[in-house]
């Protein structure tokens, strides 16, 4: 079966959660064993976990390039980088690019590189962050070529190396286990905890509905169970421990979020506008593309977008999309899918005009969020050219 052909339950608590596996139906890719539902979910709403810190030796770095100014300034108080974003590329094109964000970089010690006047090699405490580590081992290109961008205000490439030690390690990951509470186990699940010898390390789905059984989200989790007692909710439910959540764990925010939208869509503009941002960007991922139309909708028209609460790069999409298509609707969540939206799909299209208000403050609070390639444009500048290249007619108001 599919998730949406799951039948719900006739109990004083509502089900919220659905514990599945991929099936193994080669005719439909979408089906799924269920292994269980659930009234509630505890441990899986977690604050993102600090990246590891690592000692790393950038060998190489050319001595005119901005890193090796930073990096040998006198003042031990100013050894402090921020944040920086590395690439990996392979010259020969053999393997796509790779990137990460290197955190609270700190520079240790710097010496020249051996053989070579022209370089120095760096040692650097630094987190590393998602991308390169998702616990497994990563390896290079065979020729990696790295190069460094500083990520304080506007993108800026600011150098390179011949080489870094000690970034490609294998991590451990640290389980966190979850509890699903009030579980109904169907016998697949029952057959799994009964089994002696169950295989470890299968994985499964959480998936959460709203009340209507929408999905709202899906998350990746290991099958592997710890523990099994009554529920504490009583009569025959469960309370299943599962060892590990997996690492695609949503912030607390997210719970909060989901709890808003659980009865249903949105009706009310600006019911996100109190959010911090990573609050925001859950809400967006929530939003529907739509109402969507087969054939290219309709044009003309004018449409008010309220710009007070524009402050960071979900509420910019949250606010084109509310203003053209109303509450609970995305006109893209991304600059890709904005420029994609606008060439058809949903229900308005250009050419149409949107009136922007009070648009200094996206101005001003995206002045250094850079989303693209050309250093020369904010966020906020970006947009403008895709809405105006797309047929829009903006009015800053």
């Amino acid at each position: 079966m599919r998730v949406a052909e799951v039948p719900g339950w006739e109990r004083e608590f509502p089900l919220r959660y659905l514990l599945v596996r991929e099936s193994r139906d080669e005719e439909d890719p979408e089906a799924v064993d269920l292994l269980a539902r659930c009234a509630d979910v505890e441990g899986l709403y977690l604050e993102p976990v600090p990246p590891p810190r690592e000692i790393l030796t950038l060998r190489g770095c050319p001595r005119d390039s901005r890193l090796a100014e930073l990096a040998t300034r006198p003042t031990q108080s100013e050894r402090l980088l921020g944040n920086l974003l590395l690439e990996v590329f392979d010259p020969a094109g053999r393997v796509p690019p790779d990137s990460c964000i290197l955190v609270d970089v700190s520079v240790i010690t710097h010496r020249p590189t051996l053989g070579d006047p022209e370089r120095i090699d760096l040692v650097i405490g630094t987190g590393v962050g998602d991308g390169l580590y998702d616990g497994r081992k990563f390896l290079p290109p065979v020729t990696p070529h790295f190069e460094f961008s500083s990520l304080k205000g506007r993108t800026e490439l600011i150098g390179s190396c011949l080489d870094i030690g000690g970034l490609y390690v294998e991590l451990p990951r640290r389980p966190d286990p979850i509890q699903l509470i009030g579980c109904e186990p169907t016998e697949v699940l029952l057959d799994r905890l009964l089994d002696p010898n169950p295989r470890r390390g299968d994985r499964g789905q959480l998936v959460a509905l709203d009340r209507t059984g929408r999905i709202m989200s899906d998350h990746d989790v290991v099958l592997d169970v710890t523990s099994a007692r009554p529920s504490v909710l009583g009569g025959s439910l469960l309370d299943v421990t599962l060892a590990d959540g997996g690492l695609d764990r949503p912030a607390p925010e997210a719970r909060a979020v989901r709890e808003l939208w659980y009865d249903g869509e949105p009706t009310v503009p600006n019911q996100w506008a109190p959010l911090a941002t990573r609050g925001r960007w859950e809400w967006l991922r929530l939003t529907n593309l739509g109402p969507y139309r087969p054939d290219p909708g309709h044009s003309g028209g004018e449409y008010h977008l309220d710009g007070r609460f524009v402050t960071d790069a979900p509420g910019l999409f949250l606010a084109i999309g509310e203003a053209v298509l109303g509450p609970g609707r995305e006109l893209g969540r991304s600059l890709f899918w904005l420029r994609d939206r606008l060439g058809g799909g949903p229900s308005v299209v250009p050419p149409f005009t949107l009136v922007w208000h009070d648009a200094q403050v996206a101005r001003q609070a995206l002045a250094d969020d850079i989303a693209t390639a050309d250093p020369g444009l904010s966020l906020f500048e970006e947009v403008l050219d895709i809405l105006r290249e797309r047929g829009v007619t903006v009015v800053l108001a």
